[in-house]
């Protein structure tokens, strides 16, 4: 059986490898394979092309992009607003978000016993979509900040701001190898030992964002967390036989 994972750049990503591993160590007959596509409109020719594949990940920039696609949507997909996981069945493809159950562990193990009051999440790809999704299930406030949406810009984020609010998410890209230079722009000196930040990269282990976060006093951590967690999540979606109407 083939799983894989649907990307446009997946140079930087260690799905194939974990569940390649996965696979090895309980004698699996499986394969995970990454599959670039320049546009989701390959999608289905790319489908038609793999009879044994069973089920694949999506990750940027198709998270949204895909779900005209599929036949259906979970409940947790619908909630997102965005899909990760995917699922073929006789009946066509079931879409699913375990974005949302891997950023709830990556976000409990940082704060610990620690409440939240205001976040801010940086980005507005389906990513981000599943961290506002699991704020809104704490009761968190959050704002969106990006650099084109209609919402927070990255020139409204005054130290005042930041100071307010004790939690802020990078669910963009930045950061992401090979360009492990880059980082939100963000008034990291505002930044002090109440604050969480998580970002949602996790190759490099300790990316821009995190160093710049910790020199200031801030709680780190990295997204590597979320992604075993949704991982594992995507193996027992593809391998469940729940019917979703």
């Amino acid at each position: 059986m083939t799983f894989g994972l649907v990307g446009r750049k997946l140079g930087h990503s260690f799905s194939a490898k974990y569940f390649n591993d996965k696979f090895l160590k309980e004698g699996l007959d499986c394969r995970y394979v990454n599959f670039e596509i320049p546009s989701i409109d390959v999608l289905p020719a790319l489908l038609q092309g793999i009879p044994d594949l069973k089920g694949f990940n999506v990750t940027i920039p198709y998270k949204e992009a895909i779900k005209p696609y599929l036949q259906q949507l979970t409940p947790a997909a619908q909630e997102v607003g965005a899909v990760n996981t995917v699922k073929i069945t006789a009946n066509g493809r079931i879409g699913h978000n375990t974005d949302l159950e891997g950023f709830e562990k990556a976000l409990s193990l940082l704060l610990g016993n620690a409440a939240v009051r205001k976040a801010l999440i940086l980005g507005t790809g389906g990513a981000s979509k599943a961290v506002a999704a699991a704020l809104k299930r704490r009761g968190t406030e959050f704002q969106f900040v990006s650099r084109s949406k209609e919402c927070l810009h990255y020139a409204d984020l005054t130290p005042e701001l930041i100071a307010e609010n004790d939690l802020i998410v990078n669910a963009t890209p930045l950061g992401t190898w090979p360009d492990v230079e880059s980082k939100p722009d963000i008034p990291y000196s505002a930044l002090s030992k109440r604050h969480f930040c998580l970002d949602l990269v996790y190759n490099p282990a300790e990316t821009a964002f995190m160093k710049a976060s910790a020199e200031n006093g801030a709680a780190v951590s990295n997204g590597l967390t979320m992604l075993h967690a949704q991982a594992d999540a995507a193996w027992q979606f593809w391998n469940d036989h729940v019917t979703y109407p």
